[in-house]
């Protein structure tokens, strides 16, 4: 009696050349893991060593109180503070601008070369340094419109009714700084909806108006905010575009009532977490080391706190999708 071959015994069994494919497989999926973990193990033992050389100052007392003794004494709301009013400040200036400067690039502009051209210096403009951008802020807003400004508004003869360079002058550098990535990622959600939902409502009699306003702007809705919410950790954590235009180490701030919450004006000097983060880590001497790993710490968790958010946002508003 002869005996049978493994391929008769099991004709579905994977052949030499199939093993070797697959053990090939293995091998390439286990190296890219390796890569991955090469980028990932520094990040977080790096992030580990900041939270636990922060840990003895972190607690609601550190974040609620203001600044002592330049920092040394610990303290972190006005720069938390104006971090916050720096956000929302340039979120009111960029979100509009760069949410209707992609729909007219999207659904209303033509193809052609000057759309091209307008595409490649918005995707060119991502990519140039906050330092540039800091520049031209000092230009455009501290040195031409201020000036302006106060020729309208305030007293020549009261230096305390004239505005200086300060949250305005920030948020609107800082929106400048941020357009770009809202033009693009507002660009990417509108043309992820499929062509048919826009002909459907044309032979319904839609304007393109409202087929942009009931169809394609709740089906991009998830993107456009995902590309709003990642805008805030840059705003948050950029330095140079501030230091020219408006951000100040030391602000006085009440430490109680309103003037607590709401501790700036558009027009005065505020303090800033990246701003605080990087004098008490360079130029204040004898600065003890826990402050500076406790401001670092906190303006880490933020920007974690703010991507982290931006993650499970769109992937909520993904499974809400119904196409």
């Amino acid at each position: 009696m002869t005996s049978q071959s493994p391929t008769t015994l099991n004709p579905f069994a994977p052949s030499a050349c199939e093993c070797r494919r697959r053990r090939a497989a293995t091998r390439s999926k286990w190296i890219m893991f390796g890569f991955c973990a090469l980028l990932v193990i520094p990040l977080l033992l790096i992030l580990v060593d900041i939270f636990v050389k922060a840990a003895p100052v972190l607690s609601l007392e550190y974040l609620w109180q203001n600044p002592v003794n330049k920092g040394k004494g610990g303290g972190l709301w006005a720069p938390l503070a104006g971090t916050f009013y720096l956000v929302i400040g340039s979120l009111l200036f960029v979100a509009p601008v760069g949410i209707f400067a992609a729909i007219y690039l999207n659904e209303y502009a033509r193809e052609g070369w000057l759309n091209r051209v307008i595409s490649v210096t918005v995707t060119s403009l991502a990519g140039v340094p906050s330092i540039v951008h800091a520049l031209f802020g000092l230009g455009a807003f501290v040195l031409g419109m201020l000036p302006a400004i106060n020729r309208l508004i305030a007293d020549p003869n009261d230096k305390n009714t004239q505005w200086e360079a300060g949250l305005l002058t920030a948020s609107l550098t800082v929106a400048v700084m941020n357009l770009p990535v809202i033009i693009t990622s507002a660009r990417e959600a509108l043309g992820a909806v499929p062509i048919a939902f826009r002909e459907a409502c044309w032979n319904l009699g839609a304007t393109r108006w409202q087929t942009i306003r009931t169809i394609v702007l709740p089906n991009s809705f998830s993107g456009i905010l995902t590309g709003i919410i990642l805008t805030i950790s840059r705003a948050a954590g950029e330095t140079a575009p501030i230091l020219f235009t408006g951000a100040t180490f030391f602000k006085f701030v009440a430490d109680s009532g309103w003037e607590k919450i709401f501790p700036y004006n558009p027009g005065e000097p505020f303090m800033a977490m990246s701003m605080h983060l990087n004098i008490i880590s360079n130029q204040i001497s004898q600065m003890p080391e826990v402050m500076k790993f406790g401001a670092a710490a906190v303006l880490i968790a933020l920007i974690l706190f703010v991507n982290s958010f931006a993650i499970v946002l769109r992937l909520w508003l993904r499974g809400c999708k119904r196409w």
